[in-house]
């Protein structure tokens, strides 16, 4: 189908991108790495996006996620919605400025996919993960971060070879917080405003932490506190102020979580510069997805930074 013009958003990822997102089962164990590159080409008014590459290693889910060619599928672009019509993907895409919200299925991996894709400030990096789906079940997980800098490539590449199996672990001896400016979204897609966005850390032993989580700004006003209990790349929030879940794929962790009165949230923060040793990072990309019972009320997205106190 041909538009007049590309969206917002397909400007925003005009280009190929270059990554090496890391392939995890259901439990969160690293699995091999995927060599991508993806482009999306708006040309006389029709969008296509292309993904070539291949599995390295892939442990028990190498016979699903190889093939023997790249994938290829047609895009009717749109900030509203952004249909995928196949062949090679089926499904939508929902923009929330930079940061889309993808659901679709793919008949060659045999999977559902949610695919969350946050541009960052710069402008030339991606954070990406595809959580694959059977049915309601996790299959299993690819995420990692990629860029479109031709001269960043290789350092890129290098990097998420070491730093893909990493798993998602806050600090836990130094108090502080991480902390940063968010954009809000709405649900109608429309740019609310920014949002102070604060996740302060108080380690109970190497295992607990308080989080105090604080919101403010464009009419999103909220401070909770919970402690927080890890059982290997689980997290469990055990109020007082909400209760909830999360599961860690490397350095990303996807959490649920359930607020005292109607409100929940569903969320992903992804350690950004997490590298093998006994540290963490110091850079959270973060998205929170903000329902008012079971309806999408606003998308909260950003960077933050750490700072200890």
């Amino acid at each position: 189908m041909s538009t007049p013009e590309p969206s917002a958003w397909q400007q925003r990822i005009a280009g190929e991108w270059h990554g090496r997102p890391s392939l995890f089962d259901h439990t969160g164990t690293w699995c091999g790495y995927e060599e991508i590159r993806r482009s999306s080409e708006y040309v006389d008014g029709v969008t296509t996006y292309r993904m070539d590459g291949g599995l390295v290693g892939g442990g028990h889910l190498a016979g699903r996620f190889r093939l023997g060619a790249p994938f290829s599928f047609g895009v009717i672009d749109s900030d509203a919605n952004r249909v995928y019509t196949g062949p090679d993907f089926f499904g939508t895409g929902q923009p929330y400025g930079s940061f889309v919200d993808s659901h679709y299925y793919g008949p060659g991996w045999q999977v559902d996919l949610n695919t969350w894709n946050q541009v960052l400030p710069d402008g030339e990096t991606q954070v990406y993960s595809s959580v694959l789906y059977q049915g309601w079940a996790v299959v299993g997980c690819f995420n990692g971060v990629y860029t479109r800098v031709p001269a960043r490539v290789g350092d890129l590449i290098e990097a998420e070879t070491r730093n893909g199996p990493v798993p998602y672990i806050l600090p836990t001896k130094q108090a502080g917080r991480f902390a940063g400016e968010c954009e809000l979204w709405g649900a109608d897609q429309k740019l609310r405003g920014t949002v102070a966005v604060a996740i302060a850390l108080e380690p109970i032993d190497l295992l607990r932490t308080r989080r105090v989580v604080s919101w403010r700004g464009s009419g999103l006003e909220r401070t909770y506190a919970v402690e927080t209990r890890r059982d290997g790349n689980r997290l469990f929030f055990e109020g007082p102020d909400a209760y909830g879940n999360a599961i860690g794929f490397g350095r990303a962790s996807f959490s649920s979580l359930h607020f005292t009165d109607v409100w929940k949230v569903k969320g992903r923060e992804f350690a950004l510069d997490a590298t093998p040793g006994m540290s963490a990072g110091g850079r959270l990309s973060v998205v929170y997805e903000l329902f008012d019972g079971g309806n999408l009320d606003s998308v909260l997205h950003g960077v933050l930074e750490w700072a200890p106190s």
